[in-house]
């Protein structure tokens, strides 16, 4: 069906109609909804009776009561929105309706808690759901560069330091460089979960006073039920847990950024190393009919800007006062949804162009030879130095270099005009010497490397 114009009232890339599957996904989105989020906190103070209720703190029957009737279904969002616009949070105004809807129970909703337990909580179960879809999209990431390290572990081009061309290495090379960085993400991503996926309950300065000694029963009956970890403390203000999530977000649009950047650069028109699919009329231009922009990796690339900005604003929310703070903790309201929806998107323009990437293997060659030779001069000087010495090997080989760049000609030429090298090497051995593809080092191997060890790092999980 058409969209409706009078529907179309978002204002940023991440719910915009036209720009919210360029910088997000459906599946992310759906984690940080309102309607899910607003699940979640009566999930949370659903899961908080049943657990109060196995501690005996308040009626089984009224827990039971709870659990029936507080239903997403029945809250009104309308009047949630206008009673959050006046208290400021949103927990009050949830309450207000939850009480009357179970009845007789209604009294023993929100039994000991504060506004910051149930939003904490609630945060974390969003943050798991979506580091579930992260780590899914960083297998998949790391199935494709696997893929193209295997691939062309033996394909030669230009290694390029400075944006020059240094020495030759493989394509399979460098998205073994490539795989190894999201291998090291899947590691820290599952490392974390033990300090991030943490209940919060403790009462409105982080002393379950409210609940006297049954306090810490409820905390982990509570952690129980939702299947979360105990913190050693209340983490109302020690917000290190969510700030490292976005980081980690930070650190894996950072890396992803990288790639877009070498792509970006590897396709343009003077390399024409790489491009991404093709797909009809993608990065096309209004005024020139003949452009074939890499829109995925732009993408890729804006995501990590935008990311890098969060992670420093989730660290600066880390400065918080007292037992509650006074403002940073809105601070994430922002930065935790945006983060994990960009950061979503980022991954899935990843699995797009690198799941279909074409690659050039005859440009990277010609480019290769761009320098007719110049790329390996390092090659040839160690070829000579056991027969001339190293410093003389130098000075030759420098010599020739400035005679293929002054005069034009290959280094071979070169070097076989020089008496000093042509007595102690023919032709074909100085042929040989001048060949990039004869000085690739350990780049297949170390491609290989890569491919091994993330494919192990599967098998053990």
């Amino acid at each position: 069906m058409p969209t409706d114009i009078h529907n179309m009232s978002s204002s940023t890339v991440i719910d915009s109609v036209l720009f919210r599957n360029a910088f997000g996904t459906a599946e992310m989105r759906d984690v940080f909804s309102d309607k899910r989020l607003v699940a979640r906190y009566i999930e949370v103070e659903v899961a908080l009776a049943r657990a109060q209720a196995r501690c005996g703190v308040i009626p089984r029957e009224a827990a039971d009561a709870i659990a029936e009737s507080a239903r997403i279904e029945r809250i009104d969002f309308d009047l949630m929105r206008d009673e959050t616009d006046i208290v400021g949070y949103p927990i009050l105004p949830l309450v207000h309706q939850l009480v009357p809807m179970c009845g007789e129970a209604g009294r023993y909703v929100h039994w000991g808690a504060t506004t910051q337990d149930i939003m904490d909580t609630a945060n974390v179960l969003q943050i798991r759901d979506a580091l579930a879809l992260v780590e899914a999209d960083l297998r998949a990431v790391r199935g494709h560069l696997a893929d193209l390290a295997q691939r062309y572990r033996d394909t030669p081009m230009a290694g390029r330091t400075h944006l020059q061309q240094a020495l030759p290495v493989t394509f399979g090379y460098k998205a073994g460089v490539w795989l190894a960085m999201f291998d090291r993400h899947q590691e820290r991503l599952a490392e974390l979960r033990k300090r991030v996926l943490l209940v919060e309950f403790a009462g409105a300065a982080g002393t379950l006073a409210s609940l006297g000694d049954k306090g810490l029963d409820v905390q982990r009956a509570l952690a129980d039920e939702l299947g979360l970890g105990m913190p050693a403390t209340t983490w109302h203000v020690a917000r290190d847990g969510f700030a490292e999530a976005v980081n980690l977000l930070a650190l894996i649009t950072g890396s992803l950024g990288k790639v877009a950047y070498d792509l970006m650069i590897m396709a343009s028109t003077e390399f024409a190393e790489i491009y991404e699919p093709f797909v009809k009329g993608r990065g096309a231009s209004s005024t020139m009919p003949q452009k074939r922009n890499p829109i995925s990796s732009e993408l890729m690339l804006a995501a990590a800007k935008a990311v890098r900005q969060h992670a420093g604003l989730m660290i600066d929310a880390m400065v918080q006062d007292f037992e509650r703070a006074t403002g940073p903790w809105h601070a994430e309201w922002v930065a935790l949804p945006e983060s994990f929806i960009l950061t979503a998107g980022a991954l899935n323009q990843a699995k797009f162009a690198l799941g279909g990437l074409i690659v050039d293997t005859a440009q990277m060659r010609r480019n290769l030879d761009i320098t007719k030779g110049l790329i390996v001069a390092e090659a040839v000087m160690m070829a000579l130095a056991p027969a001339i010495g190293r410093q003389q090997a130098h000075d030759i080989v420098y010599d020739a270099c400035r005679t293929v760049a002054g005069k034009g000609g290959t280094l071979a030429e070169a070097l076989i005009a020089l008496p000093a090298v042509a007595q102690h090497f023919d032709r074909a051995a100085i042929e040989r010497m001048t060949d990039p593809t004869n000085y690739l080092g350990l780049a297949p191997q170390l491609a290989d490397r890569a491919v091994a060890l993330s494919r192990a790092m599967d098998e053990a999980a």
